[in-house]
């Protein structure tokens, strides 16, 4: 596939809809995981504009910067700190509709506003995760958590 994209209008869900097989044919017949993690991240950005979008990998007892698109960013997390910390110790996708107001919030930026994060969980482990802020207060629901989701089971992390 050449590496276009293809913007979408319409609906959050409209936007998914179209963006899957696209990431799929990003992703599809590249083996570099980097390569992989970079292409998805730019997709998401350009078609939705956020503020920053980016892996973190888990790296022995840290979540290491990976892929993004925005503004520099934390290079290293500790488990269980602020919202990707706490996803991959809860294994569970977190969305925060104000940063302000999470619990050891690591403000990497002061511009972003809400966040969502998603584990990616290979063989009953977390091994990264996306995290995803926007400049703007409830970006983020459960549109995004379904499609983050399916998104980040497409991406080949071996």
């Amino acid at each position: 596939m050449a590496e276009d994209l293809q913007i979408a209008s319409g609906t959050k869900e409209e936007q998914y809809i179209n963006l899957l097989p696209q990431i799929q044919g990003l992703i599809s017949y590249e083996t570099d995981l980097i390569a992989n993690l970079a292409n998805v991240v730019a997709a998401l950005k350009e078609q939705f504009g956020w503020f920053w979008v980016g892996f973190y990998l888990v790296k022995n007892d840290e979540l290491v910067l990976g892929p993004f698109q925005g503004p520099v960013a934390c290079t290293r997390i500790k488990k269980g700190q602020g919202v990707c910390g706490t996803s991959w110790a809860e294994a569970k996708t977190i969305i925060v509709p104000d940063v302000d107001q999470f619990p050891g919030h690591i403000a990497c930026s002061s511009l972003s506003k809400s966040e969502i994060v998603v584990p990616v969980i290979r063989n009953g482990e977390v091994i990264a995760v996306l995290d995803v802020d926007s400049a703007e207060y409830d970006t983020y629901d459960e549109t995004d958590q379904k499609y983050l989701e399916e998104i980040i089971t497409i991406i080949n992390f071996n």
